[in-house]
């Protein structure tokens, strides 16, 4: 396998694949209840977005290592803070992908009914999921940026139908007003902390820097069109569900946007979409695996995880990490069987949500500090304040999720801090060349 097997287009279906998952097609119905407020604060989080993009696109002119958000913080602050970044960001990850194998079970589910008849069977179409998504990315990157490409071509294909379709057929109602107390402030910071849930995965494209073709402009450029791309698709179908059904039967629906394309293009809209839930959730899926084994590979590289996550298959990807991740993905699917344990799963998402967001929070902290070394660029100060509103945007999030959220996921990396102690008792483990004194850390540019 080439080494440098991705280009542009894979790139840019890992940055939309890896946002759009699950969560678009219960966007409606959780926008319904803000209104016209819900678009705004949608906006501001794009907005919020695409500064994280820019951010993560200069950092990657700079350091073209694979590891994405890790790599950076590495660069930046060294070893501990980078553990911490990618031992969070790790856990998010596969546990991501267990909430994403359930999601996919559930939509097939939907369309074979002897699925939801069971519990047992519906949690074997998500073990199934999980490991023919490691079998893919086994495979190699190339395959893997190829399903990626595939699958986020189908994601995208009904939802425009749906999103376009709304605007040209049917009479649009007037954008309704927020249903929930509160003043415009309140809930447009509610909202937005809802609506940025929707943009996490675009760091995607930064993960696999190494298999890109041409990384240093390549990488940007997928970040900022992807991103683009998933905010266009986000504002679109919110602006038709909000004008085509009205609010109380968004809440109500336990579909919302399989009825919002009943209620556009006819019945049988409803099933497309459902087909399109599942490919959605599959690709996304696929992405989220791929970043799981390619940050542990990365952090062990540099004797920061164990070693055998950094060993690489004749085919040239780290097999042993997406193992373990698949593994560890499986074991929180099995002990979602047990219904006591459903709401103990949910929570954990919640902590995956925050998790992936910290290190967004250190990428743009490692922006402006790798930003005051360097030549004098004449754009500098537009990064730096492209970097603070980056920062300030995971503030908002971070904020938004409650003390208690933030304070398991404080928990939770203290739990990392053992993990790092061992390693470095064991003296250095890197399988890689440290850089010399004075040079940039390995897979950076200098400007």
């Amino acid at each position: 396998m080439s080494a440098k097997s991705l280009g542009f287009w894979q790139c840019w279906s890992l940055v939309v694949g890896g946002a759009i998952g699950s969560a678009v097609f219960m966007m409606p119905a959780v926008m319904a209840p803000y209104g016209r407020t819900g678009l705004v604060g949608l906006a501001a989080a794009t907005a919020g977005a695409l500064a994280i993009a820019l951010t993560l696109g200069h950092l990657a002119r700079r350091i073209t290592s694979s590891g994405g958000c890790y790599a950076y913080t590495r660069a930046a602050f060294g070893d501990f803070p980078a553990f911490l970044v990618a031992w969070g960001f790790w856990i998010s990850l596969w546990v991501s992908v267990a909430a994403m194998a359930l999601a996919c079970a559930s939509y097939v589910g939907a369309l074979v009914p002897a699925i939801a008849a069971s519990r047992s069977v519906t949690v074997a179409c998500g073990l199934a999921a999980v490991w023919l998504t490691v079998g893919v990315n086994c495979i190699g990157v190339r395959e893997s940026g190829l399903v990626s490409l595939v699958t986020t071509v189908l994601k995208i294909a009904p939802l425009l139908v749906v999103g376009l379709g709304g605007l040209w057929i049917g009479e649009a109602a007037p954008l309704p007003a927020a249903t929930v107390p509160g003043s415009p402030v309140m809930l447009l910071g509610s909202v937005f902390a809802l609506a940025f849930w929707n943009f996490v995965g675009i760091e995607a494209a930064t993960v696999p820097s190494e298999h890109v073709t041409n990384s240093a402009r390549t990488v940007p450029r997928a970040l900022l069109w992807g991103t683009l791309t998933v905010g266009a698709i986000y504002l679109l179908v919110s602006y038709v569900s909000l004008t085509r059904v009205a609010p109380d039967a968004l809440l109500a629906s336990r579909a919302p946007l399989a009825d919002v394309g009943r209620q556009v293009l006819g019945p049988l809209a409803a099933t497309v979409i459902t087909l399109g839930a599942i490919v959605s959730v599959a690709g996304c899926l696929n992405v989220t695996m791929l970043e799981a084994g390619q940050t542990a590979m990365a952090a062990a590289r540099d004797g920061l995880f164990p070693s055998p996550f950094a060993r690489l298959s004749p085919q040239g990807v780290p097999a042993q990490s997406y193992i373990v991740a698949g593994g560890l993905a499986s074991g929180l699917l099995l002990l979602n069987a047990a219904d006591g344990l459903v709401h103990a799963f949910t929570f954990m998402g919640l902590l995956a949500t925050l998790t992936t967001v910290v290190p967004y929070a250190a990428a743009a902290l490692a922006s402006l500090v790798l930003g005051r070394t360097g030549r004098t660029d004449p754009a500098r100060s537009r990064h730096v304040a492209v970097a603070m509103c980056a920062l300030l945007a995971c503030a908002w999030v971070i904020a938004s999720v409650g003390w208690s959220t933030a304070a398991w996921g404080l928990a939770l990396l203290v739990l990392g801090v053992p993990v790092y102690v061992g390693l470095t008792l064991r003296g250095p483990g890197r399988t890689v060349a440290a850089p010399a004194p004075g040079a940039p850390p390995s897979g950076v540019v200098a400007d």
